[in-house]
């Protein structure tokens, strides 16, 4: 039997509060499916709740919220929080994807996220 998460769209204001929603979706309050992208995929591709056939669905509830808190403001705050960490070789690289984000172009932080699950489990996810 095919395993539905849901996420409330409304209730991702944030990429901090994503990972709560989807943790709560898969393992119930307080549970942890990720909180960061690579951790998000490893989850995807079978651990921490996903069936271990693979069954299941994301169900992503009113996205259109969820795209717009996690447009391109958003993406901005976790580009400086990356370029801040970024190792100094990296920093320009990081720095001119924070300027194409500050100048509304390029994907969004809800791009990446759509991104991960359709990589990691195509045709798991329905947008609605």
């Amino acid at each position: 039997m095919t395993a539905t998460y849901v996420i409330e769209g409304r209730e991702v204001t944030s990429l901090e509060r994503f990972w709560e929603v989807i943790g709560e979706a898969v393992n119930g309050p307080g549970g942890y499916f990720g909180s960061n992208l690579d951790a998000f995929a490893d989850c995807l591709r079978g651990g921490y709740g996903t069936p271990g056939d693979g069954d299941f669905v994301i169900e992503w509830r009113d996205h259109e919220a969820s795209r717009e808190a996690l447009g391109h403001a958003e993406t901005v705050r976790r580009l400086r929080a990356r370029r801040d960490r970024a190792h100094p070789a990296n920093r320009a690289a990081v720095q001119a994807e924070l300027d194409r984000a500050a100048a509304g172009l390029g994907p969004t932080v809800f791009d990446w996220l759509v991104e991960v699950i359709e990589t990691e489990a195509p045709g798991r996810l329905r947008l609605v």
